[in-house]
């Protein structure tokens, strides 16, 4: 799973897959509607950023491709790989404590700041996919 040829896109689930950690030069696509927002993804080989109606969503150092991205009520998952560890940044509700999984493993729970940002580090190597699940307690 490189990268995503066309940058963002709707998979049969309805999820959300997007990035390429594997370009070399800066790539975007702005205004990609989905259910009613605007996505804007900006990727390359050094981060994979997604906003959601001008609004932070997803921040990756470095890039990062993802596959099946999905926000539902209290859990956010998605499938992540890239060329090296990276550092994770979500979106996610201000001050509330959540639980992180790695493959299915718990690896701490983490709380957000005021801002609502919660930044974890993935273990990544060329080839390897990561599966990420963050729920809110």
């Amino acid at each position: 799973m490189p990268g995503i040829n066309e940058l963002i896109r709707v998979e049969e689930n309805g999820n959300l897959s997007f990035g390429n950690y594997e370009l070399n030069t800066k790539s975007k696509v702005e205004n990609f509607e989905h259910e009613g927002d605007l996505y804007k993804v900006k990727t390359f080989h050094e981060i994979t950023k997604l906003e959601r109606n001008g609004m932070f969503v997803y921040e990756s150092v470095p890039g990062t491709t993802v596959t099946k991205f999905s926000v539902r009520d209290t859990v956010v998952s998605f499938r992540v790989e890239g060329a090296k560890d990276a550092q994770i940044t979500l979106q996610l509700e201000d001050d509330m404590d959540y639980e992180i999984f790695e493959d299915g493993v718990a690896v701490g729970g983490m709380k957000t700041n005021m801002s609502g940002k919660l930044s974890l580090s993935v273990e990544l190597s060329e080839g390897r996919c990561v599966e990420v699940k963050v729920v809110q307690k």
